[in-house]
């Protein structure tokens, strides 16, 4: 019987690439804790999200070639994920226990980026990630009501830090719970500056994998002072395939750039609709492929589309997103994805080597 090394099992390890970095797992650091007793082999593969969607093909596969070493009587592997803390803007300073802030944007209203940034939250918890939902919609501040938590109130913890809500598993603050809702939201750009530093300030996140934030639509002061206060790790475009829109996110996408704030990707919303009662049918209501086109005009990722459909209303209306009241539904697969899509586009770019940003004296 041959003699199971550490070396031969790391040499059958290493024929294993992940396809996004362009490295095999074991110079990726991706094994942990291998132990060998005789023909039992142990190890841990620590992937870089926990919606990684090549997880079950990685375990499959390094089963296989652990367990064809000569000598292996058995192989237990443990599928693990550490979420790699973003790098962000360097000046910027960054919010303690948060690993990545993800701004979900649109150059307009009426495209659902509340509904998207809802579900797109919860599918990334529901995957194992530990998620925080920041609303910095402060004009139009709806994400309470689609998470069930409108009317509650924040409590104040230690420090005098204010302790977020939580809905399905996600962490949330929002100027809807602070503040009356038939008081409405004047504020100006010093103001909007002030509440965007108090909620990443003050506000005790705890440890967090990814912090979405809602932006308000369009191009305006939350933004720039987000981009400013923040080490924001990528920005979420959504849009609708119709072509208004298509202009609308086109200046999203140019003010993130001036930022120097990564767009990691497009989420076509309201892509097309299938009746329920005839599943063998699409609309394309707001046109086709529109999303698609513009990621690929601008050397961006296309994350995914996601079909208009009576479920996500209903369940933005009742507090109950629908990757959880409808899970098997077309838009919660599709949200499902897109959330997998979006946690790999967040590793691909905290993984890139680091720049040396020149700035001027």
């Amino acid at each position: 019987m041959s003699l199971v090394t550490e070396e031969k099992v790391l040499e059958q390890l290493s024929k294993i690439t992940d396809p996004d970095l362009g490295k095999d797992i074991v110079t990726l650091e991706f094994i942990k804790d291998l132990t060998i007793d005789e023909g039992d082999v142990s190890f841990r593969i620590v992937l870089t999200t926990p919606a990684c969607p090549v997880k079950d093909a990685f375990e499959k596969e390094a089963m296989d070639l652990v367990g064809s070493i000569e000598g292996v009587s058995n192989v237990k592997v443990t599928m693990d994920a550490e979420v790699p803390k973003g790098r962000g803007i360097a000046n910027n300073v960054a919010v303690p226990g948060v690993k990545n802030i993800i701004a979900v944007s649109s150059g307009k209203g009426g495209v659902g980026k509340s509904t998207v940034a809802v579900n797109l939250a919860v599918a990334l918890q529901k995957d194992g990630a530990k998620v925080g939902l920041m609303d910095a919609d402060v004009y139009g501040p709806n994400i309470p009501i689609m998470l069930g938590i409108g009317g509650n109130q924040p409590q104040i913890g230690e420090g005098n830090r204010l302790i977020p809500l939580e809905a399905h598993g996600v962490k949330v603050i929002s100027m809807a719970v602070l503040v009356p809702p038939d008081k409405p939201m004047i504020l100006r750009g010093p103001m909007l500056h002030g509440v965007v530093r108090q909620f990443l300030a003050d506000v005790d996140w705890g440890e967090l994998d990814y912090l979405i934030v809602d932006m308000p639509p369009g191009t305006g002061d939350v933004q720039l002072s987000l981009a400013q206060l923040v080490p924001v790790q990528g920005a979420v475009l959504v849009t609708t395939p119709q072509k208004v829109s298509l202009s609308d996110v086109t200046r999203a996408h140019a003010m993130f750039e001036q930022v120097n704030v990564p767009v990691i990707g497009v989420i076509e919303n309201m892509s097309y609709f299938i009746p329920p009662d005839m599943p063998d049918k699409r609309y394309d209501i707001f046109g086709n492929g529109g999303g698609e086109k513009f990621a690929n005009d601008h050397g961006i990722p296309f994350l995914g589309e996601v079909p208009i459909g009576l479920e996500v209303r209903e369940g933005g209306d009742e507090g109950k997103p629908v990757v959880v009241s409808h899970p098997g539904s077309p838009q919660a697969e599709a949200f499902g994805k897109v959330a997998e899509e979006v946690a790999r586009q967040v590793s691909i770019e905290a993984m890139k080597p680091e720049l040396v940003v020149m700035t001027r004296a």
